[in-house]
């Protein structure tokens, strides 16, 4: 029994020191941390001081919904942007005029063709042919920048101007 007792006896020798170096490791630890942790919440405050915010965690969750809002409203207007341009496409926005003296009497170029197309080339052509007696009105229908009907020169000629105004 005395050897065991002499066996602890010559471990706590070694074993109170340990314990004790390790204690105050850990107490410099702590203090150190408490040191950061003090400056780390003095700025924090300083940065929340004057803002009315009572916590940084609900203004970063108030930010974060703006955020989605703000995505969500920025997704609808480029959805909205698209449509109109799509629209925009079927716009008549390509028009040419050409006058012209359909039948060579004598007098000024009273007769036109009107051409009013959109980017997809489709519209319409009118054309007034004017003489001394009468005077004729046509509206051809155009897809992708051809109708149905026969075209004259001069139509055929005014919706190459138009076109080309693209």
């Amino acid at each position: 029994m005395s050897e065991m007792n002499q066996f602890i006896s010559d471990q706590l020798q070694w074993f109170v020191p340990g314990i004790v170096l390790i204690l105050l490791v850990l107490l410099i630890l702590v203090l150190v941390q408490g040191g950061r942790i003090r400056t780390m919440r003095r700025k924090y405050e300083a940065m929340m001081s004057g803002t009315g915010i009572d916590n940084l965690e609900s203004l970063l969750i108030d930010l974060k919904n703006q955020n989605e809002m703000l995505e969500e409203a920025h997704g609808r207007q480029e959805d909205a942007l698209k449509a109109v341009q799509e629209k925009l496409k079927g716009m008549k926005g390509q028009v040419a005029l050409k006058r012209y003296n359909a039948f060579g009497e004598r007098g000024n170029d009273l007769s036109f063709s009107l051409a009013i197309l959109d980017d997809r080339r489709n519209g319409i052509v009118i054309t007034n042919l004017h003489s001394r007696e009468n005077s004729y009105i046509y509206a051809k229908p155009l897809e992708q920048g051809e109708s149905s009907h026969a075209l004259s020169p001069e139509e055929k000629e005014v919706i190459a101007l138009a076109l080309q105004r693209t």
